[in-house]
């Protein structure tokens, strides 16, 4: 497990799904001087996450914090892929795909195939049991819940979560892996939205409750929050910067997974919303509306 953090070609890390959150992690990785193959099956995804990568180095450059040959060093660490197969050579993978238990449980059973039989695997889930996901696979203690914040590249914070086969030696490297990062690793057992979500949905939940309600307007909550309870974003906002089917896919999870117990419950209104397909920030229209 020491050769995962020793950097060199052992410590190329692959990383499936170039949405929001697998584009911030490959900048991450990038930024540490960690090779970084980005997969994913969509072109168009692919192409989004690389101006989005050059947009923040670009910013980078523009306020002075690294210089535009760090730019282009950084940004030429990062290789797009569409075949998975190509992460077949990479010491660690971390899979950061939409949150649906089926298709992550998918990809690992291709992972296992794909890759060596000690790689370290990892899932940025916010909610889904890791257990549920290693049944069944060879060497499940191998696989690691691995769950960074949006937007990962800012969020300091990573919950490195051990299954019920997890290997203590292999919980060590992520959390070794997450500390090369730059990031706070945070462990956390394999329980229903681990720590943060778990704490986080009341806040989100209260506050749809208060609008259902109309006992305040989504921009006077946000307001209030901010500047009496010092939070930097209100939860309307934050719902909107997450995307409003991602937090909906996480309450829902929670609430399945502690027995529908009513503090979970989901929200009717965020259910209708993300049924208009009014996402949030990623589709310009949520409880705020954002031009180009």
């Amino acid at each position: 497990m020491e050769d995962y953090v020793s950097g060199g070609s052992l410590g190329m890390v692959g990383i499936i799904g170039a949405g929001t959150m697998g584009a911030g992690i490959a900048l991450v990785c990038a930024r540490r001087g960690r090779r970084v193959r980005l997969q994913d099956i969509k072109p168009e995804v692919l192409e989004a996450a690389q101006t989005y990568i050059g947009t923040v180095l670009s910013k980078d450059v523009a306020k002075g914090k690294i210089s535009a040959e760090e730019k282009r060093s950084t940004h030429n660490l990062i290789e797009l892929v569409q075949d998975m197969a190509a992460l077949s050579s990479c010491s660690i993978v971390i899979e950061a795909i939409p949150e649906n238990q089926e298709l992550k449980r998918s990809v690992f059973a291709r992972l296992t195939e794909l890759c060596s039989s000690d790689a370290l695997l990892l899932s940025n889930t916010s909610s889904l049991s890791i257990t549920e996901l290693a049944a069944g696979l060879p060497h499940p203690e191998r696989i690691i819940g691995f769950h960074f914040f949006n937007p990962a590249p800012v969020m300091p914070l990573v919950e490195v979560i051990r299954g019920h086969k997890s290997a203590d030696a292999c919980v060590a490297t992520a959390r070794r892996f997450a500390e090369e990062l730059g990031k706070v690793p945070v462990l956390a057992e394999d329980s229903p939205g681990f720590i943060v979500n778990r704490v986080a949905r009341p806040y989100y939940n209260e506050a749809l409750r208060i609008i259902s309600d109309r006992v305040a307007k989504p921009e006077q909550i946000d307001r209030i929050m901010k500047q009496a309870g010092g939070f930097k974003m209100g939860p309307f906002e934050l719902q909107d910067l997450i995307g409003l089917d991602v937090n909906l896919a996480t309450t829902e999870s929670v609430y399945t997974r502690f027995n529908h117990e009513s503090r979970f419950k989901p929200s009717r209104i965020q259910q209708r919303m993300v049924q208009a397909g009014s996402l949030g920030r990623k589709t310009g229209e949520g409880f705020y509306s954002y031009d180009q």
